[in-house]
């Protein structure tokens, strides 16, 4: 049985998740589809790159997963498709595949003429998705490419003995999620953002009052400054792309 994945701008009230999900189960009734997330704002590329990014190596080698955040739709990007160590990726030409490495073997889909121009997910990725899913090979669905859009996430820099990174993602409960790793800071090292001291690092959130800042090591492996009980960006009025200091 083979996973399906979807990632989307499209949110939940409109009923263009459930029109990509019927084209996917009329070319593969069989398959499991999981939705990953609905609620990327509304064209926001690095977002869906940065969930894309944590979440693909928890699903099983086989699955395929469909990406749709595309405000070019409709233009000459390109649609693609992508495999890297036995999963496969399909998505517009607008960097949102930047976090696989070049050694990911890429293909640009043909549009149709008959597929509607502003709903490419519908008529281009999910019977692509559909093929892959009902065992048609990779190489079938178009024409091999070495230059897809690469727009990779912003890495860590150094200033001195600082490690300097920026915000890349706010979750729901407005917890910063940074791009630096914990094991780039020094023992001890005070977490800074947006001027803001936040102190070192802690375990959990727990370790704090309510209320308070607390700096720790999140799930997806990064520096991540949240508010117990709280909203870190509400709080400090700060979101993507703020700088992270430590």
């Amino acid at each position: 049985m083979t996973i399906v994945t979807l990632l989307t701008d499209f949110g939940t009230a409109d009923s263009y998740v459930a029109e990509m999900k019927g084209v996917l189960l009329t070319y593969a009734p069989q398959a499991t589809l999981v939705d990953i997330s609905h609620e990327v704002s509304p064209g926001d590329v690095p977002a869906a790159q940065y969930i894309l990014s944590r979440t693909w190596m928890l699903f099983p080698e086989g699955t395929i997963y469909v990406a749709v955040v595309d405000a070019g739709v409709g233009t000459d990007r390109r649609v693609l498709g992508a495999t890297r160590f036995g999963r496969y990726f399909l998505a517009p030409d607008n960097g949102l595949l930047s976090f696989l490495s070049l050694n990911a073997t890429f293909i640009s889909i043909p549009v149709l003429s008959e597929a509607a121009p502003t709903f490419h997910g519908r008529d281009i990725l999910a019977p692509a998705a559909g093929v892959l899913a009902t065992g048609g090979s990779f190489e079938s669905l178009g024409t091999t490419i070495t230059d897809p859009l690469s727009s990779p996430l912003p890495i860590p820099t150094t200033d001195g003995d600082a490690v300097v990174g920026e915000v890349l993602y706010v979750d729901r409960f407005g917890t910063l999620i940074s791009n630096i790793s914990p094991n780039a800071l020094k023992p001890g090292a005070s977490i800074r953002i947006g001027g803001v001291d936040v102190g070192p690092l802690h375990r959990t959130f727990a370790d704090v009052a309510s209320g308070a800042l607390v700096a720790f090591t999140g799930s997806g492996g990064t520096v991540e400054i949240a508010v117990r009980d709280g909203s870190a960006t509400r709080l400090l009025g700060l979101g993507v792309g703020a700088e992270v200091r430590a």
